[in-house]
């Protein structure tokens, strides 16, 4: 039903000859290999692939409270399904022409800070940033230049996930005063995660939305004016 809800408000947006959906359990090999089918089919080539599937089973406590299935999800989601993903698109990639470029979004805990209430989640994100990097050196071994993979960090984004978290003063007021609507970091991406394969680069790139001084100076404004507050 999600699928073909985003599918209905997105064509009646921007017409229906520009948007296609299919359903994808990222942790199965068999349902991405589908996937890269069905955009093939739709397509005919993929300039851009962004792995943005992600979990913390909406679940926000210590390790020591978690249950086997949250953890399991977590994993299973945001590392073996990075990891099979990653392959079905480089897969792909290598057979087109022109290649193509593959954005791994990260999150809380890839620059190694602590995680706390999430922390296997904080872990996962963590290896997205390693699992890239060795993507990158095995492609420069294969001597692949026109595949390439890419870090993209969206920042703190008010989705259900995040907002699962909210139900302490600190997740609050951080949410208050970093957090934006995907609309809002959609118009800084979006632009910056095209520009690259129309400009032909072939160099891996590191996308940050919330750079740490964007980050610093909304906490600074939210101490000096008050801003940001709700």
């Amino acid at each position: 039903e999600g699928v073909e809800s985003a599918l209905q408000s997105l064509r009646e947006e921007i017409g229906v000859q520009h948007v296609w959906g299919t359903t994808c359990d990222v942790r199965v090999g068999n349902d991405v290999k589908n996937l890269v089918a069905f955009a093939q089919k739709n397509l005919k080539y993929i300039d851009i692939w962004i792995n943005n599937a992600g979990s913390n089973a909406y679940s926000h406590k210590p390790l020591a409270e978690s249950s086997d299935e949250d953890l399991i999800e977590v994993v299973t989601t945001n590392t073996l399904g990075l990891m099979i993903c990653c392959r079905e698109a480089i897969n792909m990639m290598l057979n087109q022409p022109r290649g193509g470029h593959i954005f791994n979004i990260d999150g809380a805990g890839s620059d190694g800070r602590p995680t706390p209430r999430f922390a296997a989640y904080g872990a996962t994100k963590r290896s997205v940033v390693h699992l890239t990097k060795s993507l990158q050196a095995e492609l420069r071994m294969q001597e692949v230049k026109n595949v390439v993979v890419h870090n993209l960090s969206p920042g703190m984004v008010t989705t259900d996930l995040l907002m699962s978290g909210a139900n302490t003063k600190q997740a609050k007021f951080f949410i208050n005063v970093l957090a934006e609507p995907a609309e809002e970091v959609a118009k800084y991406l979006v632009p910056n995660i095209r520009s690259i394969p129309a400009n032909g680069s072939t160099k891996p790139t590191y996308i940050r939305f919330l750079t740490g001084l964007k980050a610093y100076s909304q906490i600074f404004s939210r101490f000096a004016f008050g801003a940001r507050r709700n």
